[in-house]
């Protein structure tokens, strides 16, 4: 916290921001619906993934191997896609987490990396536009005479 400032000054400025506008507030919430979505779609295609391996291998293994190596490799193919599959759930409810508080206003951690990349990004794609309006009025002027 900044040396002088007390919470609930910060709470009264964090309260007094101004709004964003509504649709840079649903531009947010799509990007975090389909960063939140893909994730959790992942999770669920790893789930099922695991699952239909661990149908077809295991009876394969049974039949061609002795007992405790087919059963020690279901086991161990088990174990790391549930893992997976639950890692990346959490990702996925982490990531809609950081993004909900982000687009409520709560302010994550990294939001302000974030407006520093989308503030610098938005200066660069301003100023590649006047020099591409600066280029094509200088031939424009030149084809002219």
């Amino acid at each position: 916290m900044a040396e002088g400032q007390h919470p609930q000054h910060m709470l009264h400025q964090l309260q007094h921001q101004p709004q964003q506008p509504p649709r840079y507030q649903a531009v947010k919430a799509a990007t975090a619906a389909t960063a939140g979505g893909s994730l959790l779609v992942l999770s669920g295609l790893t789930l099922v993934g695991t699952v239909i391996a661990l149908t077809i291998a295991t009876p394969l293994l049974v039949i061609f191997s002795p007992v405790l190596v087919p059963a020690a490799i279901a086991v161990f193919l088990l174990v790391v896609g549930f893992l997976a599959s639950g890692g990346f759930g959490v990702a996925a409810v982490t990531v809609l987490s950081w993004i909900y508080r982000y687009v409520t206003g709560r302010h994550p951690p990294g939001a302000d990396q974030l407006e520093s990349a989308r503030m610098k990004l938005a200066s660069k794609a301003r100023e590649m536009k006047d020099k591409a309006e600066q280029f094509g009025q200088q031939h424009t002027g030149q084809q002219g005479t």
